[in-house]
């Protein structure tokens, strides 16, 4: 995905991300994640993050997006990342630490993390 356009949001935000499997490279385990929704941490955890939340083999799990690195992607490219962009950087973030059998209830992503995956993705 390259743009520098943006990704709008259309559609339910539940369906921005459609559903994947991640196999661990350590162990061949598969797990199953559908992307549910995203909001602002800071109202609910107290956290300068924008959460994101997947349902990894039916279980919950965040992934917190570091606000100061969106604001970085923001201050560089004068444009805002939407939702939808976001929901993909998390998806991204989540399937690296699902391959090396991270799984867990709650990720801190690092706003090094959210921009190198931005430029990963393409998001321009």
């Amino acid at each position: 995905m390259s743009t520098g356009i943006g990704i709008s949001n259309v559609g339910a935000m539940s369906q921005f991300v459609g559903e994947f499997d991640v196999t661990s490279r350590l162990t061949d385990l598969t797990y199953h994640c559908r992307f549910s929704h995203l909001w602002n941490g800071v109202a609910t955890r107290h956290s300068d993050t924008v959460d994101t939340k997947f349902l990894v083999d039916g279980k919950g799990s965040i992934v917190g997006l570091s606000h100061p690195g969106i604001v970085q992607f923001t201050a560089q490219s004068g444009r805002d990342l939407s939702d939808r962009e976001l929901s993909y950087v998390a998806a991204q973030y989540l399937r690296e630490q699902l391959e090396q059998e991270d799984e867990r209830p709650l990720y801190d992503v690092s706003a090094a993390d959210v921009l190198r995956i931005i430029g990963l993705l393409g998001i321009r």
